[in-house]
């Protein structure tokens, strides 16, 4: 498990057939059972997990040498079996339990029966660091003492990570009536999780997954194409760009570009002050725009509500994809909007979420913070199977043509 991604470097910088075939075979079964759990087709779950090596083999170079490579692998599957199924809807496919009646070897107790079909959209809403401890304890039966070293924590705090995760998937599933305590989840997880693969996928997968698919059919391809797209989108809505701001450096006129990352974890520190929109903003915009802010985050949640992805389509970028908003989005209810406002971003804060930007922002002298140029809603809103979240929608009309667009916060 330690070396798997020096075997991941060493296939990127000489492509060498060997170390890829020892991650195939070291995680076939865990990508290959998760697509199992959702496609409930061997045939389209074994096509799944050929798309996912060949994303690993494209990916390769690009991965952080601190990648936990199996949390990042189910999550691949999980991307590659969602788009692998909205393709199999558009045809005609056998019945799922009939199929799973004949594959499964041992039929699995009522309780794995029960928690089986919803735990993999469970394990979806986990934070990435959550998710890799289960599926490292759990999935893979790992020791604490080896969760610890994959994600560079102490035993105990592994142990306590997987407890917040197990506490996790316990909400979820007695939110949708399935009683069970996290000890219990745990178990069955760890008894029923991985089947099998069947014998010849391994070297099958290898051989093409090594030419980042050149010889693959036309229908694994596809699921490439699209499962890349959504973690592309995924990547860039919880982690990275979600606003770019042009700062004139302190006695220069030389334009900064920084990258204002929304996280979670960030929103407290990342704003040193935040300062209602007056009646004369909303006028303001409204002379400039032809609308307010607050009529923006109506139009664009209406849009998600009504899933009429040609009009939400019109409030994000030219050139964004909007397959996650309508992945997580889409069906969604407006609960409350709260008032518009403006913030200043710290440096400092900033500074701590993007290390390269420091050199950058070296000419801003004693300067502490700056005003962005986005507007922020509060909104509490809830998803169409039930959750309710609460953030801020971020949206901007920092450009030529005044238009508003979405800029993160979702």
């Amino acid at each position: 498990m330690n070396d798997d991604m020096a075997l991941v470097r060493e296939f990127a910088a000489s492509q060498s057939e060997q170390a890829f075939e020892t991650l195939v075979s070291r995680h076939v079964n865990l990508v290959y059972s998760a697509a199992l759990r959702q496609a409930r087709d061997a045939d389209l779950a074994q096509e799944i997990t050929q798309a996912v090596f060949i994303i690993l083999a494209r990916k390769a170079g690009s991965l952080s040498p601190k990648t936990v490579l199996s949390g990042w692998l189910y999550r691949a599957a999980q991307f590659a079996a969602n788009d692998a199924l909205k393709i199999q809807r558009r045809r005609q496919h056998r019945e799922q339990e009939a199929f799973m009646e004949g594959v499964l070897q041992n039929e699995p107790d009522a309780a794995w029966e029960q928690l089986s079909p919803l735990l993999d959209e469970a394990m979806a809403r986990l934070r990435d660091k959550d998710r890799d401890a289960i599926v490292l304890r759990f999935f893979e039966n790992k020791s604490l003492q080896e969760v610890g070293a994959a994600l560079g924590l102490e035993e105990r705090a592994a142990q306590k990570r997987v407890a917040r995760g197990l506490e996790k998937l316990r909400d979820f599933f007695a939110k949708r009536g399935v009683d069970s305590t996290a000890t219990g989840i745990a178990e069955k997880i760890s008894a029923n999780s991985i089947q099998v693969a069947p014998l010849a996928l391994a070297k099958t997968i290898s051989t093409v997954a090594i030419t980042k698919g050149a010889a693959a059919g036309g229908s694994t391809l596809a699921l490439v194409k699209g499962a890349l797209k959504i973690m592309a989108w995924t990547k860039a809505k919880t982690a990275v760009v979600a606003a770019v701001v042009v700062i004139l450096a302190a006695g220069t006129t030389t334009p900064i570009v920084v990258h204002v990352v929304h996280q979670r974890e960030a929103a407290a520190s990342l704003f040193t002050s935040k300062t209602e929109l007056t009646d004369a903003d909303n006028a303001s915009y409204q002379q400039q725009t032809g609308t307010t802010p607050a009529q923006v985050a109506q139009g664009f949640f209406g849009a998600l509500a009504q899933e009429n992805w040609t009009e939400a389509g019109k409030y994000c970028p030219a050139g964004a994809s909007i397959e996650g908003l309508k992945y997580i989005y889409g069906g969604m209810e407006v609960i409350s909007l709260g008032k518009p406002f403006k913030a200043r971003i710290s440096i400092a804060a900033l500074v701590e979420m993007q290390p390269n930007l420091r050199s950058q922002l070296k000419g801003m002298g004693n300067q502490k913070d700056f005003q962005g140029p986005q507007v922020f809603i509060p909104y509490e809103i809830r998803l169409k199977d039930g959750t309710v979240k609460k953030w801020q929608l971020s949206i901007r009309c920092d450009n030529p043509e005044k238009k508003w667009y979405y800029d993160g916060g979702m």
